[in-house]
């Protein structure tokens, strides 16, 4: 199936999200102390910004989200089509104001992600794909590049993105895999477009219990670029499903994937 006008709706409202987040970052006042948890103003308007450009476009599609918001509370459940938005990925960063938070938008058909879109309001970078149309990325006006996952095969050789860890406390992560090279960043997207551009090998997301809006935008990207997404054991991500039962995530090139989870089961 072709998924271009769901793409191109999707990058519509996430340059509308993102044109207004930017304003407001401009002007907040940073928390250097964010909690993890936090929630802004900007999140849930981001959120009204992306759903009702969705609603309007594909009125029969359902609507999965983080913030409760107007939009989100009026649409049924038990769709086939389901749009999953966190409006702001990367709270903490944004409150914090290091840059480190995008806005994501997937669509999920018979619980397969089929498009995906990342964008970085701070940087003006947008990292997008769909099922059977490859991963590309456009920085501001620019003309879109397209995306290809490295080729490292060795866990030895490869850079691991995850999540800021505590100074002086490694991830157990860490030590399983021994990557080359750590890079820590907020926003799951951020990371999973990382890895989609062949800039980290690997994603290790150790999470358990992550939700759908985490992931769904950023697995499309990794997937179209090459790579591989699965659950810690090696299985697939199940989107639309109870989520306490998921322990953690694995994005990857592909090449070092299989060795990955074998590294990480004793965790």
């Amino acid at each position: 199936m072709d998924f271009e006008r769901e793409l191109s709706e999707a990058l519509a409202a996430a340059r509308l999200a993102g044109e207004y987040v930017r304003r407001e970052y401009e002007s907040f006042t940073p928390i250097p102390d964010a909690p993890a948890s936090i929630s802004t103003h900007v999140d849930r308007e981001s959120q009204e910004v992306i759903l009702r450009r969705l609603r309007a476009a594909f009125p029969t599609d359902g609507l999965v989200a983080e913030e409760r918001t107007p939009t989100l509370a009026a649409v049924p459940a038990g769709a086939g089509r389901v749009w999953v938005v966190d409006p702001i990925d990367g709270t903490r960063a944004f409150a914090m104001k290091n840059g480190e938070f995008a806005v994501m938008i997937g669509l999920t058909a018979g619980g397969r992600p089929v498009v995906g879109v990342v964008l970085e309001p701070v940087a003006d970078r947008v990292t997008y794909a769909a099922a059977g149309f490859g991963c590309w990325v456009r920085v501001g006006d620019g003309e879109p590049t397209r995306c290809r996952v490295s080729d490292r095969g060795r866990l030895a050789d490869s850079t691991l993105v995850q999540s800021r860890s505590k100074p002086g406390k490694p991830k157990p992560t860490v030590g399983a895999l021994g990557p080359a090279r750590v890079v820590e960043t907020y926003s799951a997207g951020l990371k999973l477009a990382i890895v989609a551009r062949g800039e980290a090998e690997l994603y290790v997301n150790d999470y358990v219990g992550f939700h759908d809006w985490d992931v769904c935008a950023g697995q499309v990207l990794v997937e179209e670029a090459g790579g591989r997404v699965t659950l810690f054991d090696g299985t697939p991500i199940r989107y639309g499903e109870p989520q306490p039962g998921r322990r953690g995530m694995i994005a990857s090139n592909g090449r070092v994937h299989d060795e990955a989870v074998r590294r990480l089961a004793g965790l």
